[in-house]
């Protein structure tokens, strides 16, 4: 029996400081719902919206593999590793906070928005060295196939996190049907960025998530031209 839980959109924790305005699908920061502390080893799904010329000062992470998809607009990185990146739309960005790292992201742009998501996922092991990598899109995005976008070991050229887990970008066209498969007492976690879905039988819209358990193979089926990531959990 396939046990889909939706996390609806307008029911995630919202915050508008004026210069952010972020949804949080999971508790976080002043933002607390025991239902949704997180979900296996993933601890963050924020959505954010980042106004010109502002964003995130510099501030410590430690412990957690961070990844941020940029959806419209240009993120500014810098840390403390020494990388300064503009990370473009489409485009993924790593870091393994390990021992401790400290960074900013600000809006480099004067006229556009920063729309992103901000992902946390709890490592397998503490006290590691930091680090950092990227993934970009090669070429013009391909629809309707799974990309890997962070796995462990980096495949197909995606972000490396130190967790048995896996994100994948999927640009799924309307009418068209895609499985994929879980492993044996494996979990997904599905979280629409745009159109809508349905996810065996359950219909997502932007800004949705749905936890997937005892079930060996997600069927996913585009009502709308979509874009979502599933993420694949222990």
């Amino acid at each position: 029996m396939v046990m889909i839980t939706l996390r609806p959109s307008d029911e995630r924790g919202h915050r508008n400081y004026d210069w952010l305005d972020t949804y949080h699908t999971f508790s976080f920061a002043d933002y607390y719902d025991p239902r949704y502390a997180g979900f296996r080893a993933l601890r963050v799904i924020n959505e954010d919206r980042v106004k010109p010329g502002e964003g995130f000062g510099t501030h410590p992470h430690n412990n957690m593999e961070i990844i941020t998809y940029v959806i419209e607009g240009q993120l500014e990185h810098k840390d403390s590793m020494g990388h300064g990146r503009i990370v473009n739309a489409g485009e993924v960005q790593g870091m393994s906070a390990g021992t401790g790292i400290t960074h900013s992201e600000f809006n480099p742009s004067d006229k556009s928005l920063a729309h992103f998501l901000q992902i946390w996922i709890v490592p397998d092991k503490k006290g590691l060295g930091p680090s950092y990598s990227e993934w970009a899109p090669k070429g013009k995005a391909k629809r309707n196939q799974m990309i890997p976008i962070a796995s462990p070991d980096g495949a197909g050229g995606s972000v490396t996190i130190h967790q048995d887990a896996a994100a994948y970008l999927l640009h799924l066209k309307q009418k068209t049907e895609l499985k994929h498969e879980i492993g044996a007492g494996r979990h997904a976690w599905v979280q629409l960025v745009s159109g809508r879905v349905d996810l065996g039988g359950t219909v997502m819209k932007a800004g949705d998530g749905a936890a997937v358990s005892e079930e060996r193979s997600l069927v996913l089926r585009g009502i709308e031209d979509s874009e979502l990531l599933v993420f694949d959990l222990t």
